[in-house]
């Protein structure tokens, strides 16, 4: 399981790296390269989003007591590709604004002032869609904290109810046990009476033949 992940890492490195320096050329290019360029990276980041979702389901099948390295591992994953959107969408808003001025002819003043306009609504949703992601990394947690807590509650249950099982068989032994020492008790006394009376014979035989001897005489 873990090098599934891994290998999802090295991919996901290798490909935010090309789209990063992909953004960075964006400026620099002329019209025509750019429009290619822009194509490339859309589809580089669908990529890259798709390996997120494959890691994220990585993470879901590892036991929970070893999940936490990994989900903190996603978590700063999903914020880099956050930022690699947001550097995209500058990027492009900044390449539309060039071709809108290109086929309008608008004024300089007018393209700045629904640049910041358009990057300030982006920020906005960058900040709500960061939220969101809290939110839900808050609610995974204690989905799995929840898990974990089921989990040791299981293992409590079983240990007791073993320790009664071993208390309702040590109970059954005592009763043997008890039961054993009782008969054993009976026969020891029954014994003993039976070797007094047996005295109580051989003295009253023993007095009765020095009667008889005594009177012969």
């Amino acid at each position: 399981m873990s090098s599934d992940f891994e290998g999802y890492e090295q991919d996901f490195a290798v490909l935010t790296a090309e789209i990063t320096s992909k953004i960075s050329r964006v400026p620099r290019l002329p019209p025509d390269e750019k429009k290619q360029m822009v194509a490339s990276v859309e589809k580089e980041l669908e990529e890259a989003r798709e390996l997120l979702e494959q890691m994220d389901l990585e993470v879901r099948e590892i036991p929970p007591q070893s999940r936490g390295m990994y989900s903190n591992r996603m978590r700063s994953y999903k914020q880099e590709m956050g930022k690699l959107e947001t550097d995209f969408k500058r990027s492009r808003i900044a390449y539309s604004d060039e071709v809108r001025n290109e086929l309008l002819g608008d004024d300089g003043n007018s393209s700045e002032n629904q640049r910041a306009h358009l990057l300030d609504n982006t920020e906005r949703l960058e900040r709500s869609s960061r939220r969101l992601e809290a939110g839900y990394q808050i609610a995974v947690e204690t989905e799995q904290i929840g898990q974990e807590m089921l989990e040791n509650l299981s293992h409590d249950r079983e240990k007791i109810q073993r320790a009664r099982e071993r208390l309702r068989e040590t109970d059954a032994n005592l009763g043997k046990s008890s039961r054993i020492l009782t008969g054993m008790l009976r026969r020891i006394i029954q014994n003993r009476i039976l070797l007094v009376i047996l005295g109580i014979i051989v003295v009253i035989t023993i007095l009765t033949a020095i009667t008889f001897f005594v009177k012969g005489h």
